[in-house]
C-alpha cells in the first residue's frame, strides 16, 4: 500500500528512522516539526541535513492549527511523534510539556475532523506504567507496587509488599493499569486516550505504540533529558563518567530505533493494529549499570567507571521492562537488532559527533527544585 504519510516530529531521532522505513516501503512522506532547540540545536528553522532528501519538510509547531491543516492536505495516514520528552524536566516545565504534548495532540485531532485520514498511529511511552509489574513472595501479581519515602544512600531501593518482603519484577504487559508518576507520563496517556477517543467517531482508525528505551545512532547527544544511552554516550564522549541515580541495579528494556521504525510502519497498515495499544521493546531486560559498562567498552572508554549517585529523582521508577506477547501475536513484531551490535553502531556514530555535556546542569536544576531525594 503506497500512501502519503504525515509524520509529526519527523525530524527527531525516532522520526528520521521512521521516515526512512516509510520511504523504503514506497510511501511519500511529509514531516511537520518545530525543530526544538533543546533537541536539534540552533537550526534557524532550516531543514535538517540528516532528514532524507525525499521527505517534504514543513517547519511548524503542532499547536498551530493552520499549519497542521495545511500539512494534512493530501495525506492518507499519519504517525504522531511530536512531543516534549523527559520525565525529570516535565516535573518543573509543566506548562510547556502539557501545551506541546496534550494541547498539540488536541489541535491535531481537531484539524483531522475536517481533514480525516485513514489511520493515526501515536507514540506513547512505557512511562505510563510507572513501576512495572511485580510478583510477591506468595506468587501474586502486583500492579500497584510503590516505594516509600526515598533517602540518600539507602540500602534497599526495591519496592516491598505490605509485610516488607521484596517484590520480584516481571515483564510488564499492556493490561497493567497505568500508574502515572510524572507529568510526562500523564501527557503520554492523554495522547493515547485522545487518539482512541477522537479517531473512531470521524472514521479514523487508531493505534498507539508504548515505546520502551529506544537507542541507536542519531540521538540528541546534547539533550540531557533524552534517552539514557544518549546521555551516557555524551558523558563518555567528553571523558566524563555516566551518572547513574540510585544504585544502578534498576532494570530496563532497550530497543533499537530500527526495530521501532519497523513497528510504526507495520502498525500503519496491519488490520490487527486498529484500536489497539501495543508495547514495543526487545523483550530483554538489563540493569542500567550493566548497560553503562557495556557502552563504555564499545566506545573504547572501558576504564571510565559510572558514577553511582545513590539518590533518586522524583518520578523515577525502579524496574519496568517489556512483555512483547501482544505485539508479537497481533502485529508479528519481534525485535531483530542484536544489542551488542547496536551498541557498536551507536559507539561508531558517537565517535564522529561532538556533544555539549549538560547532565550536571540538568541535575542541578532538579536538585534546586527538591526533585532529587
Amino acid at each position: 500500500m503506497t500512501e502519503t504519510v504525515l509524520v509529526t516530529g519527523g525530524a527527531g531521532f525516532i522520526g528520521k528512522s521512521v521516515c526512512r522505513e516509510l520511504l523504503q516501503r514506497g510511501n511519500r512522506v511529509r514531516v511537520l516539526d518545530s525543530l526544538l532547540e533543546q533537541v536539534h540545536g540552533d537550526t534557524g528553522g532550516k531543514r535538517p541535513d540528516t532528514l532524507p532528501d525525499d521527505v517534504e519538510f514543513i517547519h511548524a509547531d503542532v499547536r498551530s492549527g493552520d499549519a497542521v491543516a495545511s500539512a494534512l492536505r493530501g495525506v492518507d495516514s499519519m504517525i504522531h511523534l511530536a512531543a516534549e520528552v523527559g520525565v525529570g524536566q516535565s516535573m518543573y516545565e509543566v506548562e510547556r510539556y502539557t501545551s506541546t504534548n496534550d494541547v498539540g495532540t488536541a489541535v491535531l485531532f481537531e484539524r483531522l475532523i475536517d481533514h480525516p485520514v485513514r489511520r493515526v498511529v501515536t507514540a506513547s511511552s512505557m512511562s505510563i506504567y510507572g513501576e512495572g509489574l511485580y510478583r510477591d513472595a506468595d506468587g501474586n501479581l502486583v500492579e500497584d507496587a510503590a516505594r516509600g519515602g526515598l533517602r540518600d544512600g539507602q540500602a534497599n531501593w526495591e519496592p516491598v509488599d505490605a509485610k516488607g518482603r521484596p517484590l520480584t519484577p516481571v515483564a510488564t504487559p499492556e493490561w497493567k493499569r497505568p500508574n502515572l508518576s510524572s507529568i510526562y507520563a500523564l501527557n503520554k496517556y492523554v495522547q493515547e486516550r485522545t487518539t482512541h477517543i477522537m479517531g473512531p467517531p470521524y472514521g479514523i482508525e487508531s493505534a498507539c505504540l508504548r515505546l520502551f528505551n529506544v537507542y541507536g545512532p542519531g540521538q540528541a547527544l546534547s539533550n540531557p533529558y533524552t534517552g539514557v544511552l544518549a546521555i551516557f554516550a555524551s558523558r563518555l564522549l567528553n571523558g566524563q563518567p555516566p551518572m547513574i541515580f540510585e544504585d544502578g541495579e534498576q532494570r530496563r528494556d532497550f530497543v533499537h530505533v530500527h526495530d521501532v521504525a519497523r513497528a510504526f510502519a507495520d502498525a500503519l497498515i496491519l488490520p490487527e493494529a486498529v484500536g489497539g495499544t501495543f508495547n514495543v521493546g526487545s523483550g530483554h531486560d538489563r540493569s542500567v549499570k550493566q548497560v553503562a559498562h557495556e557502552l563504555a567498552k564499545a566506545m573504547g572508554r572501558g576504564a571510565i567507571e559510572p558514577e553511582i549517585v545513590g539518590k533518586a529523582r522524583t518520578g523515577d521508577i525502579r524496574h519496568c521492562f517489556c512483555d512483547t506477547t501482544l505485539s508479537r501475536e497481533a502485529l508479528g513484531f519481534e525485535a531483530r537488532e542484536d544489542f551488542a551490535e547496536g551498541l557498536a553502531d551507536l559507539a561508531e556514530w558517537v565517535s564522529r559527533q561532538t556533544a555539549e555535556d549538560r547532565v550536571s546542569t540538568a541535575r542541578s536544576e532538579l536538585e534546586a527544585r527538591g526533585l532529587v531525594a
